[in-house]
């Protein structure tokens, strides 16, 4: 599941930017119940995106911001509480890194829906019932 974390140069302390992208990781597996699962946690992927504050904005204008982008197969993300439970803990995860500097109304998340059936693991588009099977060997 690809997360691309994309933060202004500067609101996360350069040392803790890998551990915002591993906890925001590991909090996407937990909150999908899949802590540990040895098929899904090497793919859980993420993308992190360091931007000059010249080239971040809300509103047409510059801004100090972080955002959460993840891609998904139909099922992950499908139930209001865990995207409740999930954005809320990521927007934590940063605020907190940012030692309470970045405020939390700067940290945008979304989700995005794959096509079923386009989800690449190990060389193979699979369907969502073929990810569940293969997630449950794990």
């Amino acid at each position: 599941m690809p997360i691309t974390v994309t933060l202004t140069e500067g609101v996360i302390p350069r040392e803790k930017e890998g551990k915002v992208v591993k906890e925001i990781t590991n909090a996407f597996l937990e909150h999908h119940g899949l802590g540990g699962n040895k098929v899904m946690t090497p793919n859980a992927t993420a993308q992190l995106h360091i931007q000059p504050k010249r080239e971040t904005f809300s509103g047409g204008d510059p801004v100090s911001g972080a955002w959460v982008e993840i891609k998904v197969p139909g099922f992950g993300l499908a139930s209001r509480e865990v995207q409740k439970g999930f954005f809320a803990e990521a927007t934590e995860i940063i605020h907190r890194h940012s030692d309470g500097k970045l405020p939390r109304k700067n940290i945008w998340t979304n989700a995005l829906h794959t096509v079923d059936g386009t989800w690449n693991m190990d060389g193979v588009a699979m369907t969502n019932e073929e990810l569940g099977v293969e997630i449950a060997k794990g």
